[in-house]
């Protein structure tokens, strides 16, 4: 072989070396200089979270809230829904916070149409989402509020909590955890977190005049707000159109009120709330009418 090619590719093979070796110590003193120490306590709170990344902290994944309740002082450790008490007590105890009650929640849906026996304004066919067909004229049904149906709130769960029953979401009270992601989901707005110590709720969200509601549903809130002037904890009130509950009001007074707020209601949609037991009986009901 020819030395002087030989002798080349020897110099080409040092360059190349020097050249690597160069820009190697070069990436290293960079990785020092710039380097971000890690806080051991982000990865120990990180690795007591349920890992669920459903969002519902608030915080963009489980990393995100780990970050924020370590270095946040203001940030509370029991954020994640998944994880319930059992991680709440942990963070707490790595993060030195005070541990605050986690209240056991549910989502629900505020809507009685297929009770109602709500119908169809229009036939609507396209992208099944409920989101494209409340864009047509707010969904197909003749109630503008009305659940519209398209399963987008079953999309999204990630604990496949809810399944759709004859068009229309059913939760499931032991796979629910409260994260939030259906209420998010909803373009409608008429799914809610509730409080399974709630004694009262009202299925239904429509804001029309009561009498645009008994045109189209035989159910519906027809805001006479009977149970508002009823109530003598003051925990019923009407407030830009829709029937809201003040839970907790409503449980600090206790019994005692038996519930007046539900004997007096015309439509007999302001209900007894029994948590788990209720939304079980809803989802059974609505199994059996299919």
């Amino acid at each position: 072989m020819d030395p002087a090619l030989v002798k080349l590719a020897l110099g080409g093979i040092a360059l190349l070396g020097c050249i690597g070796l160069f820009f190697g110590i070069g990436l290293a003193l960079a990785a020092h200089r710039f380097a971000v120490e890690a806080n051991p306590l982000i990865e120990e709170v990180l690795e007591s979270l349920a890992g669920a990344q459903c969002g519902g902290c608030g915080y963009p994944g489980c990393e995100g809230y780990a970050i924020a309740v370590v270095t946040n002082p203001e940030v509370p450790p029991n954020l994640c829904f998944p994880g319930k008490e059992k991680v709440a007590e942990r963070v707490a105890q790595l993060t030195g916070k005070k541990m605050t009650e986690v209240e056991d929640m549910i989502a629900l849906v505020r809507c009685s149409r297929k009770e109602g026996r709500v119908s169809h304004k229009h036939e609507y066919i396209g992208f099944a989402s409920c989101t494209a067909a409340n864009l047509g004229f707010g969904g197909p049904s003749a109630c503008n509020y009305a659940c519209i149906g398209l399963g987008e709130c079953a999309e999204s769960c990630p604990f496949d909590a809810i399944g759709m029953v004859d068009g229309f979401p059913v939760v499931n009270p032991d796979k629910c955890v409260a994260c939030g992601t259906c209420v998010r989901a909803c373009p409608k707005r008429i799914i809610e977190l509730m409080s399974l110590k709630a004694r009262v709720h009202v299925p239904c969200s429509t804001k029309d005049l009561g009498k645009n509601v008994t045109k189209v549903c035989e159910v519906g809130c027809i805001s006479c707000k009977m149970c508002v002037k009823k109530c003598p904890a003051e925990a019923v009130a009407y407030v830009e159109g829709l029937i809201k509950v003040d839970h907790p009001k409503c449980i600090a007074y206790g019994p005692e009120c038996q519930e007046i707020c539900v004997e007096k209601c015309p439509r007999n949609i302001m209900r007894k709330y029994e948590g788990r037991a209720a939304i079980a009986r809803q989802a059974e009901g609505l199994k059996m009418a299919s």
